[in-house]
């Protein structure tokens, strides 16, 4: 592996260089792409993936290349406005996120460099952005949490869009301040329209009841608290695959049928224009959607789906093809709009 490794490395450069990215004022003192001490130093990663996940990919990508990677652990929101607020003076060389709202407001603020080709090549084109500067890195699907005892799989509703129906008001529950449910809501405005969206919001406000944390959500279900709530996919796998303590008592729904409840939301990477490594940066984001990388996603905790390398995800998830998630350009996804709906919805 590591033989590959550093071929991917060598090729990384010297097409980081090519693409004139990392020769730009921003970054003057790139080194030449026939130079292969270039890959050296470190990097920084402003991280909101799980930390365990990125640790693994940071660990393996140094053993390989000798290429410190220094980790900075937040939320999607938190570290992406961190970025667009700090600008070309980012001290952040590669952007990654759980969602893709989050990196294409980066994105959308001029703040990344093109990701090399090669790169972009082995992960298919419906998870990464058009524009070419960011592409996925891993994806989670949207379910319903249900507990049978509390309500049977018959009864359960057909769409997403059905909660806002006054016979579920205090039957669901979300998390609504976090990242994740926002994503969520994203794929309600991008299937359904912003009008659908805050009628649909409005019906949550009066139905849902708010709880802090996917993980949250899912315990109350467990517990008996409320019948159903909506999360994403490896909260439930990852309670299965220890004790079961906090799901046993439930099970998932998938709505399927192209439903906004069945989004698939694109975790997003990305290389900051004003990296101060590019090359390794660039080197960095090849490994983590490299069948290397890929792997240590599949073989890992976090039970989230592969989406590159033709590497499949692990073998406890559905497959991701046949879940019926709407086809929705992940870099369209409008984050301050959403955050905009919700806080008119009173839900932030």
């Amino acid at each position: 592996m590591k033989r590959f490794s550093r071929a991917l490395v060598i090729a990384a450069s010297s097409a980081t260089v090519l693409a004139g990215c990392s020769a730009s004022p921003t970054n003057p003192s790139a080194a030449s792409p026939d130079d292969s001490s270039q890959v050296t130093g470190s990097i920084t990663v402003y991280n909101a993936q799980h930390e365990e996940l990125t640790q693994a990919w940071a660990d393996a990508f140094t053993a390989d290349t000798g290429v410190e990677v220094v980790l900075r652990n937040g939320s999607d929101s938190e570290l992406a406005n961190q970025i667009v607020q700090e600008g070309s003076a980012s001290p952040a060389d590669v952007f990654l996120t759980e969602n893709s709202p989050g990196v294409s407001l980066v994105d959308q603020n001029n703040l990344l460099a093109p990701v090399d080709q090669s790169t972009l090549d082995v992960v298919p084109a419906q998870y990464r952005a058009g524009s070419g500067n960011w592409t996925g890195i891993a994806a989670r699907s949207t379910v319903l949490v249900y507990n049978p005892s509390l309500i049977s799989e018959a009864d359960l509703p057909v769409s997403l869009m059905d909660l806002q129906d006054p016979k579920w008001q205090g039957k669901w529950a979300a998390s609504p301040g976090g990242a994740d449910f926002q994503a969520i809501v994203s794929a309600v405005v991008a299937t359904e329209g912003a009008d659908a969206a805050a009628t649909w919001l409005t019906g949550m406000k009066t139905n849902a009841t708010a709880i802090q944390g996917n993980s949250n959500v899912m315990k109350a279900v467990n517990a008996g608290q409320i019948p159903m709530g909506v999360i994403y996919h490896y909260y439930w796998y990852i309670d299965q695959a220890g004790t079961a303590e906090n799901s046993g008592n439930t099970k998932l729904h998938y709505f399927g049928n192209e439903d906004p409840g069945a989004f698939v939301s694109v975790s997003g990477g990305g290389v900051l224009a004003s990296s101060r490594n590019a090359p390794a940066a660039q080197a960095f984001l090849a490994y983590v959607v490299s069948k290397a990388g890929q792997d240590v996603l599949r073989t890992g905790s976090s039970f989230e789906y592969t989406v590159a390398s033709d590497v499949a995800a692990n073998a406890a998830l559905p497959p991701l093809a046949g879940l019926g998630a709407p086809t929705i350009d992940p870099s369209t996804l409008n984050g301050p709009e959403v955050v905009d709906l919700m806080t008119s919805a009173g839900l932030l």
